[in-house]
């Protein structure tokens, strides 16, 4: 099973499909999962609409008539399933920016399952059609939504471009806080490597530890044999002091 970071990393939007599609009990079960997305206070302010068939070219006659061509855009036929993406706005206090961050999330993370389950998808808009009344008509869409863009679905062309797409270089999009005073924390893999370098290098580790404790030993019993020295010169001189006391002491009492 493909791990979700797989998932995430591999994915790549295909404009050219073929003309499979999921069912529809497989979008209701990919877009169950999608719903999990992050959402504020659980507005669920979304909404999605399915497109196949004729109704695709019913679109292609909207966007032609918001766009004042005469004849009908033939770009929703590029897929046999479209997946319109509609952000519908709840009263509450969770800003309106909110509410379509959320909307948007759901058709990412759906782009993502689409993908991960073998189909594929790429996300398009039309410009000033994707909001204009037309368009809008068509959707059904009631005054407190607005139409994000649609999810063009098929199936994978067995020649796919996949794998062309250049990774990113995530320390160009990754700083730290303007004027922040706190230190990065250390990389754990580089602690890690440096801890198994320094288990494995001859001149660190235990034989560290005895040449550490050999310098130690060394020291006290150079030290202590110093003391030991030193208390002996004392202990001559206190003797020697003593005796000469003790003679003074006879002379005097002579005297």
């Amino acid at each position: 099973m493909t791990s979700a970071f797989e998932a995430v990393r591999d994915r790549q939007s295909l404009s050219k499909v073929t003309d499979v599609a999921p069912s529809p009990g497989e979008v209701l079960t990919l877009v169950a999962a999608a719903g999990r997305v992050a959402d504020h206070s659980s507005l669920r302010p979304w909404r999605l609409i399915e497109l196949r068939g004729r109704d695709r070219e019913r679109l292609g006659a909207a966007i032609a008539k918001a766009e004042g061509d005469k004849k009908p855009s033939t770009k929703p036929l590029r897929a046999p399933l479209l997946i319109a993406v509609v952000a519908s706005y709840r009263k509450s206090k969770v800003a309106r920016w909110e509410q379509e961050a959320v909307a948007s999330g759901v058709a990412h993370m759906l782009s993502l399952l689409l993908d991960d389950a073998g189909w594929g998808v790429f996300w398009r808009t039309a410009g000033s059609a994707t909001r204009s009344k037309p368009v809008a008509k068509l959707h059904g869409l009631d005054k407190n939504e607005e139409l994000l863009g649609w999810l063009y679905v098929g199936g994978k062309p067995e020649r796919s471009r996949a794998g062309r797409r250049k990774p990113v270089d995530a320390s160009r999009f990754v700083s730290r806080l303007p004027g922040s005073d706190t230190p990065a924390p250390r990389d754990g893999a580089v602690i890690a490597a440096e801890a198994d370098a320094s288990a494995l290098s001859p001149s660190a580790g235990g034989s560290k530890e005895k040449s550490d404790g050999s310098k130690k030993s060394g020291t006290s019993k150079k030290h202590g044999g110093s003391k030991k020295h030193g208390g002996s010169k004392k202990s001559a001189k206190a003797k020697k002091h003593k005796k000469s006391t003790k003679a003074a002491e006879r002379d005097d009492s002579a005297q």
